[in-house]
């Protein structure tokens, strides 16, 4: 299929993506503060990825940003490698990996982790999202265990109007309106309310619980950006951040892309390959400028679909107007409250661990509750790439559990034989259920065993092999159907 051109539809794209703008605005900034580096580097990942990743992607509707699925990697690397200079050498490292999975064609592999393992890691980065920004929510500079005596109640104010309007304006005439986004309304009323609570009294919000994006021309914004320290290429730990940057960063992209393909009324299909190396090479730019790591994101995407995009020069035209806020904009960014930004980032994480998903997986029954839960604990006591690998482990330990059991059922026919039929394919993973089947025939039974039309694998022919080189003994007269043993050895020939 002949594929459209970035700017075969601008009107419609010029329009979504000054409604992506609008969405993207307030996440950038709030997924920044989330990760507790400065807002610059969250605006500085979402310009990158929206001028870089459609220059060499081929999918027309996705785009790119920081996401709050490496908001936990963040705030755990930038503290283990002992500041954000080397945690941006980690990012562009990442980018690095990004791009040689891109280059040998492992997108597709992204499909074989497990549905209630990706659940759960999306839940678990929900949760560790909400109890991070409880604090800021009620204008705490600390922890959870902080917020009892040091509430401040023009936070909380901010925060309870903020959740408020997020919930509320959808059920009101406002949110019939497809270019108002809940989150820009809720910057310009909370910053409204920090402005009329003013410079004193019990509801007056301090420097510290602003928005601090550096103010000054161009040439002073790019002083300020934060630097990669590139002596950090040669730390073992710099690459171990990398590497999990990497591998989370693209799971979420290639999952984010395959939902938006399924969203786009095109129907359209994203090559993933592609996706990883525009990818990787947005993440080592926006790593060396003092960004954040990216990814494709699902939030902004789907409200670049709702909007009517078309092409990828919406998420161009949402790029360029952010570069144009960052430069022109400073002293109005600089009125948002973070009290509202934690509200918008609370918002993100409940939608990431909402009750109804738990209820889901419980439904499912143990085999995806449990994998679900143990990722979920496992993210949550280590971190986010150890609690996946763990999830994984936990998958396909269930997998091998099912496939160790009902490879073979036995039923008695009419004439008294005992029939031991293969109903899938019966591979060393069978064994222990096909070896518990033929240890139960009785003996002095007649039985027959049909594999016929499933593949049988040599572990368990060799098994069959026993069984009837032991039948005699057992008064058992035994035959095969459907099997060739030609080739199988009782006793594994031993």
């Amino acid at each position: 299929m002949t594929r459209d051109s970035m700017f075969s539809y601008p009107k419609q794209d010029l329009i979504a993506g000054i409604v992506v703008f609008l969405v993207a605005l307030p996440l950038c900034l709030g997924i920044a503060v989330a990760c507790g580096v400065p807002p610059i580097s969250g605006l500085v990942a979402g310009i990158v990825g929206g001028l870089v990743v459609p220059i060499i992607s081929r999918s027309p509707l996705s785009v790119s940003g920081p996401a709050a699925g490496l908001t936990s990697i963040v705030l755990v690397e930038v503290q283990r490698l002992g500041g954000l200079e080397p945690f941006l050498t980690a990012v562009m490292l990442a980018g690095v990996l990004q791009f040689g999975l891109g280059v040998i064609k492992s997108g597709r592999f992204a499909s074989l982790v497990p549905s209630a393992v990706i659940k759960g890691m999306l839940a678990a980065i929900g949760i560790t999202i909400i109890w991070k920004q409880l604090p800021v929510a009620f204008g705490v500079n600390g922890g959870l265990a902080d917020i009892a005596s040091n509430i401040h109640l023009g936070a909380v104010a901010i925060t309870v109007v903020s959740l408020v309007i997020l919930y509320g304006t959808k059920k009101t005439p406002l949110g019939k309106i497809t270019f108002l986004s809940p989150a820009l309304l809720v910057v310009v009323i909370a910053s409204a309310m920090a402005a009329s609570f003013g410079g004193s009294g019990d509801y007056a919000l301090s420097a510290e619980q602003y928005v601090s994006v550096p103010l000054g021309g161009l040439g002073d914004l790019v002083g300020a950006l934060p630097r990669p320290d590139l002596t950090a290429f040669a730390r073992v730990d710099v690459w171990i951040a990398a590497a999990t940057i990497a591998i989370v960063a693209s799971i979420e992209t290639l999952l984010s892309v395959q939902a938006v393909d399924r969203l786009d009324p095109m129907r359209r299909t994203s090559p993933p390959d592609r996706e990883l190396l525009a990818q990787g090479t947005a993440n080592t730019l926006s790593g060396f400028l003092g960004g954040l790591p990216l990814t494709a994101v699902i939030v902004r995407s789907g409200a670049n679909v709702a909007a009517g995009g078309r092409e990828r020069l919406s998420a161009v035209t949402h790029a360029v107007l952010l570069l144009v806020a960052v430069v022109a904009a400073g002293p109005l960014l600089n009125k948002i409250p973070l009290a509202c930004l934690a509200a918008v980032l609370i918002q993100v994480g409940l939608n990431l661990c909402k009750p109804a998903l738990f209820k889901t997986q419980w439904k499912l029954g143990l085999t995806q509750l449990l994998p679900f839960a143990i990722t979920i604990a496992a993210v949550l006591a280590t971190d986010l790439l150890k609690g996946v690998i763990i999830g994984i482990i936990v998958g396909v330990g269930f997998v091998l559990f099912q496939n160790s059991r009902g490879a073979v059922v036995t039923s008695r026919e009419p004439n008294g034989e005992l029939l031991v039929r293969f109903r899938r394919d019966g591979t060393f993973l069978s064994k222990p259920g096909i070896l518990a089947a033929l240890a139960a025939i009785p003996n002095g039974a007649a039985v027959r065993i049909d594999g016929t039309g499933e593949y049988i694998d040599h572990d368990v022919k060799e098994m069959i092999a026993t069984f009837l080189d032991e039948a005699p003994r057992r008064e058992i007269v035994a035959h095969v159907q459907g099997i060739d043993l030609s080739m199988a050895a009782a006793g594994g020939g031993h």
